[in-house]
């Protein structure tokens, strides 16, 4: 898909603060039922604003997919290590506005992010995205992304303690 040639992706400045962080409830969507929504939203917020404070120290970006003057995308990347201590570039965050999607905005940001990963010399660039986000996953098995890891959870309910005679709380196994 192309995007619309009045899109185009340039570097975050402080002036764009607040267009980026409207953006942010976009990462609320498709997040698991049973999370609380509040909780999410405010995670998200936290999340941009992490990300916008981190651009004073080397080995973090934040890009922009602007039509006009208006902001419609944004995208966050770091350097991260992996657990094998191997050191890839990661996406944190990618939010399009709301009506903008579909138009090869977030593949822009996503070039910028793999541009700016082969600029740095890191060999992979990893994200994380909600099991249930199946626009999302489709958009990167598109742009060659892989399945590295799995999570899955399991709601367990709330128990009453066991108390030893020493006053303090034993789980019953």
């Amino acid at each position: 898909m192309t995007a619309p040639a009045t899109i185009h992706v340039r570097p975050y400045q402080p002036a764009d603060h607040a267009e980026v962080m409207a953006l942010a409830p976009r990462l609320a969507e498709w997040v698991a039922s049973w999370r609380d929504p509040a909780a999410v939203l405010t995670a998200v917020h936290g999340w941009i604003q992490d990300s916008l404070d981190a651009l004073r120290q080397p080995g973090h970006a934040v890009y922009l997919a602007v039509d006009g003057q208006a902001i419609v995308g944004v995208v966050t990347v770091t350097e991260r290590a992996h657990f094998t201590g191997q050191v890839d570039a990661y996406v944190g965050e990618l939010a399009v506005r709301p009506g903008m999607e579909r138009r090869g905005i977030a593949t822009q940001l996503m070039n910028a992010a793999e541009t700016w990963a082969a600029h740095q010399g890191l060999p992979f660039l990893t994200l994380e995205t909600g099991a249930a986000n199946q626009p999302a996953r489709r958009l990167y098995q598109a742009l060659g992304y892989r399945e590295e890891d799995i999570r899955l959870t399991k709601p367990i309910p709330p128990r009453k303690p066991n108390t030893t005679q020493a006053g303090q709380d034993q789980a019953t196994i």
